[in-house]
C-alpha cells in the first residue's frame, strides 16, 4: 500500500510544497499522540484565555497552535503562516514560496469529553521579496494548491487535495506514517443526511428555516423521503461524514450576533473545506456566492457555509 510520500512523490507535487506537507501532517500525528495521552498529560481543561475571536482556549488549542507555528517557522519553504490562534499572521521566510493558515484544533469544545476533534488547513503559492503582511494573504479560495485536514478519532486520518482529486490516509502507528486508504473520493449528489446547529434555529433567516422545515418532515413534506440529522460540533467531523457517505452541513447566515453574520473563518476551515468538497464533485456555497470565490477582506473574516452533496446544495440555495 501506498504512504503519503510515496503518492506525493508520484505526483506533480512541487518538492517544496512536498516539505510543507511533510512538516504539517508530521506535527499532527505528535498532535494526535498528545491528545491520547489527555489527563495523563495535564493537557485538557481550560488555557485561561482567549482567542483573537473572543473564545475562551483550551490548553490544547494553545499546545496544538505552537506545536504547528514552530515546526512550520522552522520550514524554509514557508513564507508565513495564519493560525485562529494568532492575533495577526506570522511571518518566517522571506524567502519561503508558501503561506499555510490552520485551525490548529477544530472543535476544541469536543476535547475534554474526549469526542471527535481535528486540524484544518490551507496552502498557498506566494513569493516575495520582503516579510509577508497581512494584505499579502488575503488571497481567494481558488488560488489554493492544497488543503486538508487530520482527523483525530478512533484512527487518525488524513484528507489531503492538492488540486488533483482528494485521497484519504490513515495513520499507522506500526510504522508511524500515513497510509492510503481510499483514493480519489467522490461525494454522492443526493443525499438523506443533513447536519446543522438547530439551537440556532429562531435567528436564521425564513428561507434557511423553511428549508430545514422541509426535511425533517420528510415523506410528510414536499420532499418525498426522510432525512436523519447528524451534528458533530466539530466541523472536521461533519465534513468527513459528508466525504465518506454524502450529506449536506450547514452553518447559515443568523442575526444572533449583528458583527458575526457567518460563524466559520473563510480562510482556515471554509476555504480548505470548500476546495476539498468541489475536488470530490461536491459544492461549498455562503448563502449568496461560491466560497472559492471570495476575495478576503481579513484574516479571521467569518462566513456562511453551505456545503456538500451537490444537488442538495442546489435545492438549499433554491430557497
Amino acid at each position: 500500500m501506498q504512504n503519503l510520500s510515496d503518492v506525493l512523490a508520484s505526483s506533480s507535487t512541487p518538492e517544496k510544497l512536498k516539505a510543507v506537507l511533510t512538516v504539517t501532517t508530521e506535527t499532527c500525528i505528535a498532535i494526535s499522540d498528545a491528545l491520547k495521552q489527555g489527563s495523563l498529560a495535564g493537557i485538557l481543561g481550560m488555557a485561561g484565555n482567549e482567542n483573537v475571536q473572543g473564545e475562551e482556549q483550551k490548553k490544547l488549542d494553545v499546545i496544538s497552535n505552537d506545536m504547528l507555528k514552530d515546526a512550520l517557522f522552522a520550514c524554509p519553504a514557508v513564507r508565513a503562516i495564519a493560525s485562529e490562534e494568532e492575533d495577526y499572521i506570522v511571518p518566517a521566510n522571506t524567502d519561503g514560496e508558501y503561506f499555510i493558515a490552520f485551525d490548529p484544533l477544530d472543535g476544541s469544545s469536543n476535547i475534554d469529553i474526549n469526542a471527535m476533534v481535528g486540524t484544518i488547513f490551507s496552502i498557498y503559492h506566494q513569493t516575495g521579496n520582503s516579510p509577508a503582511v497581512e494584505a499579502d494573504f488575503l488571497i481567494p479560495g481558488k488560488e489554493q494548491v492544497a488543503a486538508g485536514y487530520v482527523l483525530y478519532g478512533p484512527s487518525t486520518m488524513l484528507v489531503l487535495t492538492t488540486g488533483n482529486g482528494v485521497n484519504m490516509f490513515t495513520y499507522d502507528p506500526t510504522k508511524q506514517i500515513f497510509t492510503l486508504t481510499n483514493e480519489n473520493i467522490q461525494v454522492p449528489e443526493e443525499t438523506q443526511e443533513f447536519a446543522i446547529n438547530m439551537s440556532n434555529q429562531r435567528f436564521w433567516s425564513d428561507s434557511i428555516q423553511s428549508y430545514i422545515n422541509e426535511l425533517i418532515k420528510g415523506k410528510d413534506g414536499s420532499r418525498d423521503k426522510d432525512f436523519n440529522m447528524r451534528w458533530v460540533a466539530a466541523m472536521v467531523g461533519d465534513v468527513h461524514r459528508i466525504l465518506c457517505r454524502g450529506g449536506i452541513f450547514l452553518y447559515p447566515w443568523d442575526n444572533k450576533d449583528p458583527a458575526k453574520p457567518g460563524k466559520l473563518r473563510l480562510m482556515y476551515e471554509a476555504n480548505p473545506m470548500a476546495m476539498l468538497l468541489e475536488q470530490a464533485g461536491g459544492k461549498a456555497h455562503t448563502h449568496t456566492q461560491r466560497i472559492l470565490d471570495i476575495q478576503p477582506e481579513a484574516i479571521h473574516q467569518r462566513v456562511a457555509v453551505v456545503l456538500g452533496a451537490a444537488n442538495e446544495v442546489d435545492k438549499c440555495l433554491s430557497y
